[in-house]
Protein backbone atom coordinates (compact mmCIF):
# COMPACT_ATOMS: atom_id res chain seq x y z
CA UNK A 1 0.00 0.00 0.00
CA UNK A 2 1.31 3.23 -1.31
CA UNK A 3 -0.07 6.10 0.87
CA UNK A 4 1.54 10.11 0.63
CA UNK A 5 0.59 12.44 3.23
CA UNK A 6 0.76 15.92 2.66
CA UNK A 7 1.37 18.76 4.86
CA UNK A 8 2.38 22.23 5.71
CA UNK A 9 4.49 24.21 3.17
CA UNK A 10 6.31 21.23 2.05
CA UNK A 11 2.65 20.11 0.26
CA UNK A 12 2.70 23.69 -1.39
CA UNK A 13 6.44 23.04 -2.93
CA UNK A 14 5.87 19.55 -3.71
CA UNK A 15 2.53 21.06 -6.02
CA UNK A 16 4.81 22.65 -7.76
CA UNK A 17 7.45 20.21 -8.50
CA UNK A 18 6.03 17.17 -8.98
CA UNK A 19 5.26 16.76 -12.43
CA UNK A 20 9.43 16.90 -12.84
CA UNK A 21 10.09 15.23 -9.78
CA UNK A 22 7.70 12.30 -8.24
CA UNK A 23 5.87 9.17 -9.63
CA UNK A 24 2.80 8.65 -8.23
CA UNK A 25 2.48 5.59 -9.59
CA UNK A 26 0.45 3.06 -7.68
CA UNK A 27 -0.83 5.26 -5.33
CA UNK A 28 -3.43 4.17 -2.91
CA UNK A 29 -4.07 7.09 -0.29
CA UNK A 30 -3.75 10.64 -0.91
CA UNK A 31 -3.84 12.56 2.66
CA UNK A 32 -4.42 16.16 2.09
CA UNK A 33 -3.83 17.94 5.65
CA UNK A 34 -2.22 21.14 5.02
CA UNK A 35 -2.82 24.87 5.78
CA UNK A 36 -1.37 28.31 6.01
CA UNK A 37 -1.80 31.67 7.56
CA UNK A 38 -1.80 34.93 6.19
CA UNK A 39 1.77 36.24 5.99
CA UNK A 40 3.32 38.16 8.76
CA UNK A 41 3.06 41.61 7.93
CA UNK A 42 0.00 41.70 5.98
CA UNK A 43 -3.87 42.78 6.61
CA UNK A 44 -6.33 39.97 7.36
CA UNK A 45 -8.29 41.23 4.53
CA UNK A 46 -5.82 42.00 2.06
CA UNK A 47 -6.00 40.88 -1.29
CA UNK A 48 -2.16 40.02 -0.48
CA UNK A 49 -3.71 37.62 2.21
CA UNK A 50 -6.21 36.65 0.70
CA UNK A 51 -4.46 35.28 -2.30
CA UNK A 52 -1.42 33.16 -0.13
CA UNK A 53 -4.31 31.77 1.58
CA UNK A 54 -6.24 30.16 -1.81
CA UNK A 55 -2.82 29.34 -2.82
CA UNK A 56 -1.93 27.16 0.35
CA UNK A 57 -5.79 26.17 1.24
CA UNK A 58 -7.16 25.82 -2.04
CA UNK A 59 -5.28 25.53 -5.79
CA UNK A 60 -2.26 23.22 -3.99
CA UNK A 61 -4.97 20.71 -3.40
CA UNK A 62 -6.37 21.20 -6.89
CA UNK A 63 -3.30 20.62 -8.28
CA UNK A 64 -1.69 17.52 -6.10
CA UNK A 65 -5.28 16.01 -6.36
CA UNK A 66 -4.92 16.51 -10.60
CA UNK A 67 -1.64 15.36 -10.27
CA UNK A 68 -2.77 11.76 -8.48
CA UNK A 69 -6.36 11.06 -9.64
CA UNK A 70 -4.80 8.49 -12.89
CA UNK A 71 -2.76 6.45 -10.38
CA UNK A 72 -5.77 6.81 -7.73
CA UNK A 73 -8.10 5.24 -10.75
CA UNK A 74 -5.73 2.29 -11.39
CA UNK A 75 -5.77 1.46 -7.76
CA UNK A 76 -9.34 2.12 -7.13
CA UNK A 77 -7.52 4.35 -4.45
CA UNK A 78 -9.03 7.01 -1.83
CA UNK A 79 -8.38 11.44 -1.53
CA UNK A 80 -9.01 12.08 2.02
CA UNK A 81 -9.11 15.93 1.95
CA UNK A 82 -8.91 17.40 5.77
CA UNK A 83 -10.55 20.72 5.68
CA UNK A 84 -12.12 23.03 8.63
CA UNK A 85 -15.73 23.83 10.28
CA UNK A 86 -14.95 27.20 8.39
CA UNK A 87 -15.58 25.45 5.35
CA UNK A 88 -18.90 24.77 6.24
CA UNK A 89 -19.95 27.12 8.49
CA UNK A 90 -18.64 31.24 8.35
CA UNK A 91 -17.41 32.91 11.20
CA UNK A 92 -16.17 36.23 12.68
CA UNK A 93 -12.76 37.27 11.84
CA UNK A 94 -11.76 34.31 9.54
CA UNK A 95 -13.61 35.96 5.99
CA UNK A 96 -9.82 34.85 3.67
CA UNK A 97 -9.10 31.62 5.32
CA UNK A 98 -13.15 30.41 5.12
CA UNK A 99 -13.47 31.24 1.65
CA UNK A 100 -10.66 28.91 1.27
CA UNK A 101 -11.92 26.16 2.68
CA UNK A 102 -15.22 26.75 1.16
CA UNK A 103 -13.47 26.93 -2.02
CA UNK A 104 -12.57 22.80 -0.99
CA UNK A 105 -15.53 22.08 0.00
CA UNK A 106 -17.33 23.15 -3.72
CA UNK A 107 -14.32 21.55 -5.28
CA UNK A 108 -14.47 18.24 -4.15
CA UNK A 109 -18.08 17.67 -3.59
CA UNK A 110 -18.42 18.29 -7.31
CA UNK A 111 -15.24 16.06 -8.10
CA UNK A 112 -16.87 13.48 -6.46
CA UNK A 113 -20.03 14.16 -8.44
CA UNK A 114 -18.23 14.22 -11.48
CA UNK A 115 -16.32 10.20 -10.69
CA UNK A 116 -19.77 9.14 -9.96
CA UNK A 117 -21.10 9.68 -13.16
CA UNK A 118 -17.74 8.36 -15.07
CA UNK A 119 -17.53 4.87 -12.58
CA UNK A 120 -14.44 6.31 -11.50
CA UNK A 121 -13.82 4.06 -8.16
CA UNK A 122 -12.07 6.70 -6.36
CA UNK A 123 -13.04 7.51 -2.53
CA UNK A 124 -12.94 11.22 -1.37
CA UNK A 125 -13.30 11.94 2.36
CA UNK A 126 -14.14 15.31 3.36
CA UNK A 127 -12.78 15.92 6.61
CA UNK A 128 -14.33 18.49 8.54
CA UNK A 129 -12.46 19.57 11.72
CA UNK A 130 -12.24 21.93 14.59
CA UNK A 131 -9.82 23.90 15.71
CA UNK A 132 -7.08 21.47 17.50
CA UNK A 133 -4.60 21.80 20.31
CA UNK A 134 -1.15 22.91 18.79
CA UNK A 135 0.47 25.76 19.20
CA UNK A 136 0.05 28.01 16.15
CA UNK A 137 -3.61 27.15 15.65
CA UNK A 138 -4.60 28.74 19.50
CA UNK A 139 -2.20 31.85 19.16
CA UNK A 140 -4.57 32.25 15.64
CA UNK A 141 -7.58 32.59 17.47
CA UNK A 142 -6.43 34.07 20.83
CA UNK A 143 -8.87 36.67 22.31
CA UNK A 144 -11.20 35.44 19.90
CA UNK A 145 -13.14 32.58 20.57
CA UNK A 146 -14.07 31.13 23.61
CA UNK A 147 -13.76 27.08 21.50
CA UNK A 148 -11.78 24.84 23.48
CA UNK A 149 -9.08 22.46 21.10
CA UNK A 150 -10.40 19.06 19.94
CA UNK A 151 -7.26 16.74 20.89
CA UNK A 152 -4.61 16.63 17.72
CA UNK A 153 -4.33 12.55 18.29
CA UNK A 154 -8.18 11.79 18.55
CA UNK A 155 -8.82 14.20 15.36
CA UNK A 156 -6.13 12.42 13.10
CA UNK A 157 -7.68 9.10 14.61
CA UNK A 158 -11.12 9.90 13.18
CA UNK A 159 -9.17 10.92 10.01
CA UNK A 160 -7.18 7.52 9.16
CA UNK A 161 -10.86 6.26 10.56
CA UNK A 162 -12.76 7.87 7.39
CA UNK A 163 -10.11 7.37 5.02
CA UNK A 164 -9.49 3.59 5.53
CA UNK A 165 -13.22 3.01 5.67
CA UNK A 166 -13.60 4.96 2.59
CA UNK A 167 -16.67 7.52 4.51
CA UNK A 168 -17.86 10.35 2.51
CA UNK A 169 -17.50 12.87 5.34
CA UNK A 170 -15.97 12.80 8.74
CA UNK A 171 -17.04 15.40 11.19
CA UNK A 172 -14.76 15.82 15.08
CA UNK A 173 -15.88 16.43 16.93
CA UNK A 174 -18.87 15.06 15.99
CA UNK A 175 -21.15 17.74 17.03
CA UNK A 176 -20.04 19.87 14.23
CA UNK A 177 -22.38 17.54 11.46
CA UNK A 178 -25.61 18.92 13.60
CA UNK A 179 -23.90 22.28 13.11
CA UNK A 180 -22.91 21.88 9.71
CA UNK A 181 -27.14 20.69 9.49
CA UNK A 182 -28.48 23.89 11.21
CA UNK A 183 -26.90 26.39 9.06
CA UNK A 184 -29.10 24.67 6.55
CA UNK A 185 -32.12 24.19 8.36
CA UNK A 186 -32.10 27.10 10.63
CA UNK A 187 -29.99 29.69 9.93
CA UNK A 188 -30.77 31.91 12.48
CA UNK A 189 -30.20 29.34 15.73
CA UNK A 190 -26.47 28.24 13.47
CA UNK A 191 -25.77 32.08 13.78
CA UNK A 192 -26.62 32.13 17.65
CA UNK A 193 -24.76 28.93 18.10
CA UNK A 194 -21.46 30.58 16.86
CA UNK A 195 -21.81 33.65 18.79
CA UNK A 196 -21.36 32.04 21.49
CA UNK A 197 -18.48 30.48 20.89
CA UNK A 198 -16.69 34.25 19.98
CA UNK A 199 -15.25 37.03 22.18
CA UNK A 200 -17.20 39.68 21.22
CA UNK A 201 -15.32 42.13 22.77
CA UNK A 202 -12.30 41.94 19.93
CA UNK A 203 -12.40 44.52 17.58
CA UNK A 204 -12.40 43.75 14.22
CA UNK A 205 -9.09 43.27 12.82
CA UNK A 206 -7.88 45.96 10.51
Amino acid sequence: MKVLLLMGLGALFFAYYWDDNFDPGGLDYLVLNHLGAAPAGTRVRSSQSTRWLMQMNFLSYVQLTSSALPSLTDSKGSLVVVSSLLGRVPTSFSSPYSAAKFALDSFFSSLRRELDVQEVNVAITMCVLGLRDRASAAEGVRGITRVRAAPGPKAALAVIRGGATRASGVFYPWRFHLLCLLRSWMPHSRAWFVRQELNITTPAAA
